[in-house]
C-alpha cells in the first residue's frame, strides 16, 4: 500500500523538530548575506536602465536575473540554522542550491553533506538524534523525510514553495488515481522529489519524448520499447497500457516554461482526441506550477537577445536546470554564448573555460571580439549578485578598460 504523503506531511508539520521558517536571527544573517552575496556596482547597472558602458565595452544584464526569493529565503533559512545551532552538527541532504561559492560558505560555516556511495547513494548513518539536517531548496524525497524523521533529528526544511506546489498538485492526482507525467530531468533532486510524492509517475524530458508518449496513448505500440526508453523514469510497476489512461500534469519549476506549457497542450489534445470534451475531465488534469521567478528569467532573456549583442554570457552552476534553459535561449537565436560558473573561468590571454549544451567543459580562444562589442549577460536563480560583479570584472579586463576610473 502506497504511503499516505499527505497524513505524514500533517504528522512531521506538527513535530517541534521540524522548522520550515528561520529562527529569529534575522537582521544579522542579513547583514552577512549582503556583505557576501550583493553588489553595489550590479545594483548602479540596474539603476541605468541595465546598461554599462566603458571604453569599447558595453555590459547589457537582462532585467530579471540572478538570486530569486525561493533562493535567498533557503539560503537565510540556511544561516539562520548555523546561528541557532552554534554547537551542533549540521547536515544538508543535497547542495543548498546550485551554485559553488554558495555551497562552499556553508562548508565553510561547518555544515556537512550528506556522503553519496559509489552507487550514488546517500548515507544517512552519519546522521544522530542530536544532529540537524537541512532539507535544500529543491526539497527532499518523502522517503528520505520519513527516514530522518525516524532518527529523531531535527529537519530544517527550506524547500521552496513553488516546489511545494507541484507537490499539491501531485498528490491531488494521486488521490484521484492519476498518472502524473512530470516535465523535468529524472535524476535532478526537485524531480526525484516531487515524484516520491505520486503512486503513478513518467517524467517526460522534452516535447520529443512527450510526442513518444503521446503517440503510444492514441496509437498504442511496442511495450517492451516503451519502457525502455522510460525505465529509469517512471514508477515501479509502471505499465504504459493501464497507466496512460488518466494523467495529470507536472513539473520540475526549473524547466524552460514554453516547453512545459506546450507538453500540458500536447497532452489536453491527446486526451481530447482520445476520449472526447464529453470526458476529457475524467482523463486530463492540469494545475498552473510554473514559477514565477524561472518564468521572469526566461522573458528577460527572451527580450535580451532581441538586442544587438556581440556575445552572451550564462552564469549559473554548470547542474543547475534553470541556468541551462537559459544558455537554450541564447543558442536558439544564433548568438555566441558561454556558460560559465564563476569568474575564475575566464582565463588569462582572452580565453575563457565554458560548458556548451549537454557536452562537457572545454576552452575557447579569443572569444571576446577586439574593438567595440556589447556583452549581453544574465544569470541563473542560484547565482547571487557578487558572482555576476565578478565576470563583469574580468570582462573588462580582459579589453584593458578600467572598470573604476
Amino acid at each position: 500500500m502506497a504511503m499516505d504523503t499527505k497524513a505524514f506531511k500533517r504528522s512531521l508539520h506538527k513535530s517541534d523538530k521540524y522548522h520550515r521558517r528561520g529562527f529569529g536571527h534575522e537582521e544579522e544573517v542579513t547583514e552577512l548575506l549582503n556583505s557576501e552575496y550583493q553588489s553595489s556596482l550590479i545594483q548602479q547597472i540596474r539603476d541605468n536602465n541595465y546598461r554599462l558602458t566603458k571604453g569599447d565595452v558595453t555590459i547589457r544584464l537582462a532585467e530579471a536575473f540572478g538570486f530569486c526569493w525561493g533562493v535567498e529565503r533557503a539560503v537565510a533559512i540556511a544561516y539562520e540554522t548555523r546561528q541557532h545551532f552554534p554547537n551542533q552538527r549540521i547536515w544538508i541532504t543535497n547542495e543548498i542550491i546550485h551554485n559553488p561559492s554558495v555551497n562552499q560558505h556553508l562548508k565553510d560555516m561547518d555544515v556537512g553533506f550528506i556522503p553519496v556511495n559509489e552507487e550514488g547513494e546517500k548515507d544517512f548513518s552519519v546522521v544522530g538524534a542530536e544532529d540537524v539536517v537541512i532539507l535544500p531548496a529543491f526539497g527532499a524525497s518523502v522517503n528520505e523525510m520519513q527516514l530522518l524523521n525516524d532518527l529523531g533529528c531535527t529537519i530544517v526544511d527550506t524547500t521552496c514553495p513553488w516546489v511545494s506546489k507541484v507537490w499539491n498538485s501531485v498528490e491531488k492526482h494521486k488521490k484521484r488515481s492519476y498518472t502524473s507525467i512530470i516535465h523535468g530531468k529524472y535524476h535532478h533532486e526537485e524531480t526525484v522529489a516531487t515524484s516520491s510524492f505520486a503512486e503513478k509517475y513518467l517524467v517526460v524530458l522534452n516535447m520529443e519524448e512527450a510526442e513518444y508518449v503521446a503517440n503510444y496513448i492514441l496509437y498504442g505500440g511496442d511495450k517492451d520499447e516503451f519502457m525502455r526508453k522510460f525505465d529509469k523514469a517512471s514508477s515501479p510497476g509502471f505499465d504504459p497500457d493501464v497507466d496512460l489512461e488518466r494523467i495529470g500534469i507536472a513539473n520540475q519549476t526549473t524547466m524552460l516554461k514554453s516547453e512545459t506549457e506546450a507538453i500540458g497542450k500536447l497532452f489536453e489534445r491527446t486526451m481530447l482526441q482520445k476520449y472526447g470534451p464529453t470526458h476529457l475531465n475524467e482523463h486530463f488534469m492540469s494545475f498552473n506550477t510554473i514559477c514565477d521567478a524561472t518564468q521572469e528569467r526566461q522573458d528577460a532573456m527572451f527580450d535580451l537577445v532581441k538586442e544587438d549583442l556581440s556575445l552572451l554570457v550564462v552564469i549559473g552552476g554548470f547542474n543547475s536546470s534553470n541556468t541551462t534553459h537559459l544558455q537554450e535561449i541564447a543558442i536558439e537565436h544564433g548568438i555566441p554564448s558561454y556558460h560559465i560558473d564563476g569568474a575564475n573561468r575566464i582565463l588569462e590571454g582572452n580565453a575563457i573555460e565554458h560548458k556548451p549544451l549537454e557536452e562537457d567543459i572545454k576552452v575557447t580562444q579569443n572569444w571576446l571580439p577586439e574593438g567595440e562589442i556589447t556583452v549581453g549577460l544574465t544569470s541563473g536563480a542560484s547565482t547571487p549578485d557578487q558572482a555576476v560583479e565578478e565576470v563583469i570584472g574580468e570582462i573588462f579586463k580582459a579589453k584593458n578598460v578600467a572598470l573604476v576610473s
